[in-house]
């Protein structure tokens, strides 16, 4: 196969708004290399107003196979699917979208899958454990799904929008054999706790809760990739907690992505 990018290759745009802190156009350009596939992902600075018409025209362009959704897009992204997985219909979101045969969109919703894969990839038990969940959109109502079907025994939810929090737990009524309910940001008690917010995407953000309150049995995790250590992590640690990063979760979601693109 000749070396990508050429005349044949089929592009996978990530759309998104901030775009330039995303790690998957690398990460995946490599994996679909590794795969044998000439492909390319692409970053594609779209904002929150401009979706529908940046779809219409991703939609219109042939070489395009799939997207990768990224924040503020994954609920409005939904609605332009004409099929989806279960996991996805059940939160109204996607993380990525292929091509149908008859040229519509399918969905699916993989950032629950890669979170849990990397925590667990760096040490975390998730079966059995007592987890507080701050943030509860579009990642974080995956996270929350996953976490439960991988066997987390307590789940407690907190975000500053009580009204999303109800919104969620009345969809994961009958997910898992866990409980799920409403909560403050305090890990006291937690063996898990993970922050599915926005906060650590700018240097001035505040922590998304009280670092003082982490002791060094918990397992602590971060969605935010693509800025290195973020300070939620770096106060983790310094209390001697074992982490996962949001790099880790790009690391866990890479196969995952091309499995679901390439159909495999």
């Amino acid at each position: 196969m000749s070396s990508s990018p050429t005349g044949a290759s089929r592009l996978f745009p990530i759309v998104g708004d901030p775009i330039r802190y995303v790690e998957s156009p690398a990460r995946l350009t490599s994996t679909f290399a590794e795969r044998g596939h000439d492909a390319l992902c692409v970053p594609m600075q779209v904002p929150g107003d401009a979706l529908d018409a940046a779809l219409a025209g991703l939609a219109a362009t042939s070489n395009v196979d799939g997207l990768l959704v990224t924040m503020p897009h994954k609920h409005t992204a939904f609605g332009h699917c004409a099929s989806s997985s279960d996991r996805a219909r059940l939160l109204g979101v996607v993380s990525v979208i292929r091509r149908n045969p008859d040229g519509s969109w399918h969905g699916d919703m993989l950032d629950g899958l890669a979170f849990v894969k990397a925590q667990q990839d760096h040490g975390a038990t998730i079966e059995g454990g007592r987890a507080l969940l701050i943030g509860a959109g579009g990642a974080g109502s995956a996270i929350a799904i996953a976490l439960l079907d991988a066997g987390v025994a307590e789940l407690v939810v907190h975000d500053t929008d009580e009204s999303r929090v109800g919104e969620l737990l009345d969809v994961l009524q009958g997910v898992g054999a866990g409980t799920a309910t409403a909560g403050p940001p305090d890990p006291t008690g937690f063996d898990l706790v993970f922050n599915a917010t926005p906060l650590g995407m700018d240097d001035d953000d505040p922590l998304p809760l009280d670092a003082a309150r982490l002791t060094s049995s918990m397992f602590v995790g971060d969605v935010i990739g693509g800025h290195g250590t973020t300070p939620f992590v770096a106060a983790a640690r310094d209390a001697g907690c074992r982490t996962a990063t949001g790099t880790h979760m790009v690391e866990a979601v890479q196969d995952l992505m091309a499995d679901f693109f390439l159909g495999e």
